[in-house]
């Protein structure tokens, strides 16, 4: 017959034994550094839990705590004159090479410096982590763009999605003529990435000021030197949260750019969904005064919009395009025809799978369909106009 007392003695003894081992591997293994960056990864997790509770709370810590860490990060590495988040990118290789080889070499025999080793990895890992939190990751609790800007962003009809693209499409045409086109129908920036950089940095200072939620912030937009071959991934351009850095692929066509680089911005800025950094890359471009800038901004808003109408309503899609500006759909043809050699590439399909599956783990349920949502914006801020 079992005896109750005498159970429960044991269960409390193996439960003590078991803590005794956690407290004396801690003291043994964890040193000052992996304290530090554990503790800062438990604060980090508490502070999520909190903002994914309250976006009032996220829209503080985001607007004042991560906008800090955010300009220190840019300002730091924007004294390079290359991406440190590329660089580190295209390292990745190497350090894990260095890591396994220093690991059996040094520390695989000897279990004690091989468990130090491996804390102190798992610690940087966390430090990783908490670094993404703070610094980017609570803003996807933040308040919804919509609400911010007094705007009811809802699924949308054909008939708005045809209000819309003749919105945007009368503006293209206002535009266009100042616009140089070459003989394929591409149009041509006719300023450098520097001096675009420049331009949209002005048209942020004016938008910090209508829109206060934007933290004010001059930054330096990284090139990618591996452009050619990052276009395989169909990524136009990309925020690296560790460095702080703007990136933007420079191997698209022209028209891209500018609303591109607005979009990195504007995730530089604590903006971090995709469709509502979109809509604010829109709406910084609109305050600048260059017809370029306007231009590639109201042409890719009228790609996003036209395509989700060709999608409600083809026969409607194709009667209107059929009248609208030839000189723009001679744009999106030359575009077509660039992004025909990339447009099936296995490493697309990898990045793609990636960026679905890390925006769906941050909040966005749509993952990489999300880009696309700014259209629910776009009808949105017209609505009625």
């Amino acid at each position: 017959m079992f005896n109750i007392d005498d159970i429960e003695k044991k269960e409390i003894k193996v439960r003590k034994s078991i803590v005794k081992r956690v407290v004396d591997f801690y003291r043994s293994y964890v040193g000052r550094f992996s304290k530090i960056a554990l503790g800062i990864f438990a604060v980090s997790l508490v502070i999520l839990f909190i903002s994914s509770l309250f976006p009032a709370f996220a829209d503080l810590f985001n607007r004042y705590i991560s906008s800090s860490i955010r300009f220190v990060l840019s300002k730091i590495t924007g004294i390079l004159p290359f991406s440190l988040g590329e660089t580190l990118f295209l390292s990745i290789p190497l350090i894990f090479t260095v890591l396994m080889t220093v690991y059996f070499k040094c520390f695989s025999k000897d279990d004690f410096k091989a468990t130090k080793f491996l804390v102190i990895l798992v610690s940087c890992l966390s430090l990783m982590f908490s670094t993404h939190m703070l610094s980017f990751g609570i803003a996807y609790n933040c308040t919804s763009l919509d609400k911010r800007l007094g705007m009811e962003a809802r699924p949308v009809t054909a008939e708005e999605l045809h209000s819309t693209a003749e919105i945007l499409h009368t503006e293209l045409q206002s535009l266009a003529k100042d616009i140089d086109y070459e003989s394929n129908g591409a149009s041509v920036m006719p300023y450098s990435y520097k001096e675009l950089n420049s331009k949209l940095n002005s048209a942020y200072a004016k938008a910090c000021e209508k829109y206060t939620f934007i933290p004010k912030l001059r930054s330096n937009v990284k090139v990618i030197a591996v452009s050619p071959l990052m276009t395989y991934t169909h990524i136009s351009g990309i925020y690296t949260y560790y460095t702080g850095e703007a990136n933007v692929n420079f191997n698209y066509p022209d028209y891209t750019a500018p609303y591109t680089m607005a979009h990195e911005m504007a995730h530089q800025r604590g903006v971090a969904a995709e469709d509502e950094a979109n809509f604010i890359a829109f709406l910084v471009c609109m305050e600048s005064k260059d017809p370029y800038i306007r231009y590639s901004a109201y042409l890719s808003m009228y790609e996003y919009v036209i395509s989700a109408y060709y999608e409600s309503d083809p026969s409607g899609y194709m009667a209107m395009l059929g009248t609208h500006d030839l000189r723009i759909r001679r744009e999106m043809m030359a575009f077509s025809d660039f992004f025909s050699k990339y447009r099936d590439s296995t490493a697309s399909k990898v990045s793609n799978t990636i960026n679905d599956t890390y925006l769906k783990a941050s909040g966005e349920r749509e993952g990489s369909k999300s880009y696309g949502l700014v259209v629910d914006l776009a009808c949105a801020y017209y609505r009625g106009r």
